[in-house]
């Protein structure tokens, strides 16, 4: 055994059959990883055995040179402390929150004139703290609302004290000028608890209260001050729509994930007194060398609220898109945070339902965004060049796709990625025509022909790969069509979904040969992202063909068939399904229609 060799049997020895939390430490003495057990020695035994399996895994564990553990009560309190650890150690193998801000708060500070402010740390400050937000963003926002609602001072003390003439803010209508005695210590007041008030929300109690301030106004015909209640009471209804869920009670986080191309995108939407507080979304580390297991998005929420929740307030109920691995573990955790009992919820109806699928569409985008980003496009280009060994860097990829309902509306769409990501100004769809409905290699034979025509004529560029959506038939097409117009030059990549349809099962074909690319490969991510770009547009196409030859009436485009004698035969018959059984002398027994007109209708709706 070599000197600066891990001792595992004799280590093991002194391991008790105790739950805790176990560091695993690297020659230059870093940790590589943090876990917890509720039985420390059999957790930790699994990673010694002799026939592990997980490539990642033996890697890791190369790397060891000493393991610590720390022995807990329970295994609740070991998974608080490996959180705690993750936060503060950001060990390589772990799941990260990249996030060591705290929540913002609005602070209203205990003045004669208080003052409205941001505010994020330590609350020892005297007064009052409104939160917490979900992003610094989200209290701006707010900020800017109430200044133009109740107009409470948001200037710096130092400031305000040496003010000898009204500042812009009451040019504008933001502030009412305490500093200059602008405004009285009572009206003032007012503002300061009509904005506790909603920080509270309770706007509905402020509209009550401005609605009969507006009406006493009206009453002493002080209409200049009533139509300023009257703004002011709309103003509350808009943000109040804006910041309020309909039926929205209590203190809740909703949090979702969604997980693809080693990619974790996970939204927080924070809810407090029923308003929508605003949103943040993050992306945690995901270890690309060490999976125990599969990655999905339970397991990565079981990663996330753990370390979201070490320095932040623990609402009474939260909201996740997925049931969290180890779901009852990690509630305990949570009690035992909060010393309060908390709700963890991932199945939901109603009002919780609408703030998920809100949750799940923000973290869908904030993935597609990343994903699209110029910086991830080359890192999974170069991976692709590496991975099927390419003497060149891909500079230009199209993808092509064939979408039908039941061979209806047949649609083909080719789009195009570069270096930068996709090139949308560069997308076409094509309309298919004159093939046997849902026969997806003529299909693919007809847009590849339209396709590369214009490339012989050198109205379009040639592409260094050709994806097809697709296997060994449609990869036939793309060769002999290629093979037929004498291109050559372009590799042509066929790729299938696997078993399922889960792409993690995926198989790429080229030429004759299949074959598959690691799961967590970034090339086959790459290839799957222009995969699914090429099948959205074409789907997108083709139900715009369908809806449209749907909306269309088959009477329209005969040439002497206007508007008036369309109607005139519908109403005859009582709808184009009568009028298609028609004869030629039943139509031309309809006022306006000529037995020559007659038998151009009948013509064309019998064209098949």
């Amino acid at each position: 055994m070599p000197e600066d060799s891990f001792d595992s049997k004799t280590f093991l020895k002194t391991v008790p059959h105790k739950p805790g939390v176990y560091r695993m430490i690297s020659v230059d003495e870093k940790i590589l990883y943090v876990g917890k057990a509720k039985d420390l020695k059999n957790r930790v035994s699994s990673y010694f055995r002799s026939n592990l399996v997980n490539s990642r895994i033996y890697s890791m564990v190369k790397q060891i040179r000493d393991v610590q553990i720390t022995i807990t009560g329970t295994e609740a309190e070991a998974l608080l402390l490996e959180s705690n650890l993750i936060k503060k150690h950001h060990p390589r193998y772990n799941i990260l929150l990249r996030d060591d801000k705290s929540y913002p708060y609005i602070y209203l500070s205990k003045h004669q004139y208080p003052r409205l402010t941001f505010h994020r740390g330590s609350r020892k400050s005297k007064g009052q703290y409104f939160g917490p937000y979900p992003s610094a963003g989200a209290v701006r926002e707010t900020l800017n609302l109430l200044q133009k609602l109740f107009q409470v001072r948001q200037c710096e003390n130092s400031y305000f004290s040496n003010r000898s003439r009204p500042c812009l803010q009451f040019q504008i209508q933001r502030c009412t000028a305490p500093c200059t005695q602008e405004v009285t210590e009572q009206a003032y007041s007012q503002g300061v608890r009509h904005t506790v008030k909603f920080l509270e929300g309770k706007s509905q109690q402020v509209i009550e209260e401005l609605v009969q301030q507006m009406d006493d106004a009206s009453a002493k015909l002080a209409f200049e001050e009533a139509a300023l209640y009257r703004d002011q009471i709309e103003k509350l209804h808009q943000i109040s729509q804006q910041q309020s869920i309909s039926g929205g009670q209590g203190d809740v986080d909703v949090i979702a994930c969604q997980f693809a191309s080693d990619v974790a995108s996970v939204q927080v939407i924070t809810i407090r007194n029923g308003n929508n507080l605003g949103n943040k979304n993050f992306f945690p580390k995901v270890p690309r060398q060490f999976q125990e297991e599969q990655l999905d998005e339970s397991i990565i929420l079981a990663s996330f609220i753990p370390q979201y929740y070490l320095q932040r307030e623990i609402p009474a109920e939260v909201l996740t898109s997925h049931e969290p691995q180890n779901k009852t573990l990690l509630l305990e955790m949570l009690h035992l945070k909060a010393e309060r009992k908390v709700s963890l919820s991932y199945k939901l109806r109603s009002d919780r339902s609408r703030w998920m699928l809100m949750a799940l569409r923000n973290a869908q985008h904030a993935l597609s965004t990343h994903l699209a980003s110029k910086a991830g496009v080359q890192k999974r280009i170069i991976a692709l060049q590496t991975e099927l060994n390419l003497d060149y860097i891909p500079a230009r990829m199209e993808c092509f796709d064939i979408s039908h309902t039941m061979g209806e509306a047949t649609v083909a769409s080719c789009v195009v990625f570069g270096l930068e990501g996709a090139i949308k100004s560069e997308y076409r769809r094509y309309n298919i025509e004159g093939i046997v409905g849902g026969d997806d290699y003529a299909a693919m034979n007809q847009v590849l022909k339209r396709r590369f025509r214009k490339a012989l004529d050198g109205e379009a560029k040639l592409p260094d790969i050709l994806f097809i959506d697709g296997g060994k038939g449609q990869v036939t097409q793309a060769i002999e069509v290629l093979k037929d117009l004498q291109i050559s030059g372009v590799d042509i990549i066929g790729i299938t979904k696997g078993e399922g349809r889960r792409q993690n099962n995926d198989t790429l074909t080229i030429g004759k040969q299949k074959f598959e690319l690691p799961a967590h490969s970034s090339a086959l991510h790459l290839i799957q992202q222009i995969r699914d770009e090429a099948h959205r547009f074409a789907i997108m196409g083709h139900r715009q063909r369908r809806q449209k030859s749907r909306n269309t009436s088959p009477l329209e485009g005969i040439v002497g068939l206007g508007p008036k004698r369309r109607q005139s035969i519908l109403k005859q018959f009582g709808g184009i399904r009568a009028v298609t059984r028609a004869s030629v002398d039943e139509l031309s027994k309809v006022n306006g229609i000529s037995a020559q007109l007659a038998e151009k209708i009948y013509d064309s709706l019998h064209a098949d």
